[in-house]
This record gives structure tokens, sequence and C-alpha cells, in this order.
């Protein structure tokens, strides 16, 4: 059954105690890092930003891009399927494309029940087998489906969770499944700053569940809520140890990158930034939200890589064996315009997609495109 034809799923440095009025959209959040086990450890980044230098952290360098694919609008989501084609949702037309490296670009059809409008529309995919995860902005909230791809159609949706926040802002979005196997999802605070702090709100949260939607086992409050505090969690990603990471928008001074861990508080609203306080977390990097706005995010080289979308720049951040961050070095930039997702893909490359047609950029020829980079 085509998915047209569905009917069902009917989406350093930092100032300390503020309060959280909306902010400019897509533009940076906050919370000392702490290791996976919980046990406090010393930030390797205790400034902003403020310009790229050379790490110390021994990483390949970005290749030159490829185009892998072009005319396409607001893709907002890569997720690889295991012969090495990608699925892609477009954020406000709400398709979902599958992708292959040579370029082909199938039509898989609109996602039922998407209603696109502001940062809000098709957002995150993820893939588990023949499962099919989506995320998308719906009439009343923001949901979760389950899909499976049998004969290169998605069929039998299913909404695995619902009531995530709404607003014209802050959607979050970003699914992915993580090395226990297990569904993650970023979710925003709409511009409300309190959610972020309610432990019985699923906005401005990392979410982690099961396949049906249920908290998966271990979860630190039983819920689906895995770590909160956070505005407009955008990107997840794991290195080969297994820890986690999350790429967070911020609000006027400082964009972040998070070392996650269960049970934790990342500071939003009490703090954008670093804040030093021992009842939240700082961010590993942090950015002036005019050379970041994080959006997707993955891990692959020895890196983290991250899309900037008003920084207009490609992010690279050295990981030491241990985790610590180096020191951020950019590429790319104000060549491809705004960038929103980054996924591994195979062979030590990286797929990139551009968001220029999402109504803040400035679309050029061929916008919006999908890159492929080399990190070999």
């Amino acid at each position: 059954m085509a998915l047209a034809a569905l009917t069902a799923c009917s989406a350093a440095g930092g100032q300390a105690a503020r309060t959280a009025p909306a902010g400019p959209a897509e533009t940076p959040a906050g919370a000392s890092p702490a290791s996976p086990s919980g046990a406090p450890v010393s930030s390797p980044v205790s400034s902003p930003v403020s310009s790229p230098v050379s790490s110390p952290v021994s990483s390949p360098a970005a290749g030159e891009p490829r185009t892998v694919a072009s005319g396409l609008a607001v893709p907002w989501a890569i997720a690889f399927l295991s012969g090495g084609d990608a699925l892609v949702t477009e954020r406000d037309t709400a398709r979902l494309l599958r992708v292959s490296r040579l370029g082909g670009v199938k039509d898989l059809g609109r996602i039922t029940g998407v209603a696109p409008g502001g940062e809000g529309g098709l957002l995150g995919v993820a893939v588990k087998g023949d499962l099919v995860f989506v995320y998308f902005t719906a009439e009343r909230d923001n949901r979760i489906v389950r899909y499976r791809l049998r004969g290169g159609a998605v069929t039998e949706p299913k909404v695995i969770v619902q009531g995530i926040p709404k607003g014209a802002i802050h959607n979050g979005g970003r699914l992915a499944i993580g090395p226990d196997g297990y569904l993650y999802a970023g979710t925003g605070e709409t511009g409300e700053g309190g959610l972020a702090q309610r432990r019985d709100s699923l906005g401005g949260k990392i979410l982690r569940m099961t396949e049906d939607g249920a908290p998966a086992p271990g979860n630190p409050f039983g819920t689906l809520v895995y770590s909160y505090g956070h505005r407009n969690v955008q990107g997840l990603a794991w290195d080969p140890s297994g820890r986690m990471y999350a790429s967070e928008l911020g609000q006027n001074a400082w964009d972040e990158i998070n070392l996650i861990r269960p049970g934790a508080n990342y500071g939003w609203p009490e703090v954008e930034g670093r804040g030093d306080d021992p009842r939240f977390v700082n961010p590993i990097v942090t950015w002036p939200t005019s050379e970041a706005s994080p959006s997707g995010m993955a891990y692959a080289g020895g890196s983290l890589w991250v899309a900037a979308l008003r920084g207009e720049r490609l992010w690279q951040v050295p990981l030491s064996r241990s985790g610590a961050a180096g020191t951020p070095v950019a590429h790319f930039q104000d060549r491809y315009g705004r960038l929103r997702a980054v996924a591994a893909a195979p062979g030590d490359t990286i797929w990139v997609s551009t968001s220029n047609r999402d109504g803040r950029g400035s679309p050029r020829r061929g916008d919006d495109r999908i890159l492929e980079v080399s990190v070999r």
C-alpha cells in the first residue's frame, strides 16, 4: 500500500538563572559534562568557540563533497537501509523518499496526517530491520509512527507515541536507533521553556523507547523520559564506546553539544550554555548562535559532524578515546548555505542535506541537495 493511501497517524560560557522567552527560531540551550556512568568529568571546552583552529585530536579532514541528489524540498532527515539506499524525509511536502548512492530518487508517497507549518512537518526517520519510524507534526501534537517496509512500500502504520507538544517552533523531531537497539527521539519545548523541566511532559526531552513505543527497560524514571532540561534537541549520535551526544539549539547566546547520561538535567530554561550549576550538566561544546544553530549530527572517522543552519557550515568536533571533545573545525563555510541533516553512510562517508528552501535560506540552483562527504 502506498503512503498516500494510508489513513492512520492523523508528528562556554553562558548565563545562569535566566527565564526563557521563545527567542529566535533555530538559533540556540543549556547546561558539567558527566560520564555515562554518572561520574562527573572535567569539561574539555570551557569557553565558547569563537574561531575554528586545528584540533589536538587526530581526525580525518572532510573531502570534496559530491552531490548525490538535487531538486529536493527541505530534506530534514536521512536514515540508511541495510542495502545502502537511504530514506529521506521532506519537512514541508511530507514526502518520504528513497535515495540511492547513484542519485536515484524514488518517491514513496506522502505520509498521511502531517500538518506542516513553521518548524513542524515531516521530521525524523529511523530504520530498524524492516521497521521504519517517522516523527511528524500532526494537527494537535507531534507523534511517532511505525511502518513496515515491504516490497519498496511502507505499510501497516501504527502510532506508537502521541501527545508530544506541538508549536510553531521547537518541535524537536530527530529519531535514531541507539547501539542498545532502542529508539531515541529528541523533542522541543515549543517555546514554553517550563516544559523542559517538567518530567511529566514529553517536551524538551530525549525519549527512549521500544519499537512499540513503551518506555525502554532501564529508563531512569520508568517513563519515556531519558534526559530533560533541553530546549530543542536536533541531533543524536553515539561514539564506538556507546557514549551518547546530542546537539541542541540555544536561544540568543550559546548553542550546544551535550554528553547525555540517563536521568540528567541539562538546565533549560534556567541555563543557556555553561552555567556551572551543580543541578545541571554543562555542555561539552558551545558556539555563539551566529556560528551554528546546530541541527543533524553523526559520528564518523573519530569525530562528530554537525550541520549548522544559521552558521552555514559543517562542524567537525574531534573526540578522544575518552569522549573528550577537541577544538571544533568548520568546513564549507558559506558554500552550500544552511545545512540540516547529517548521517553516517557506508564507506567512510557522511551524507549532508541543505535546507535553503525552508523559508529562512536563499535557494541556489539545484537546492535543496544531498551531499556525500568523505571523512577518510
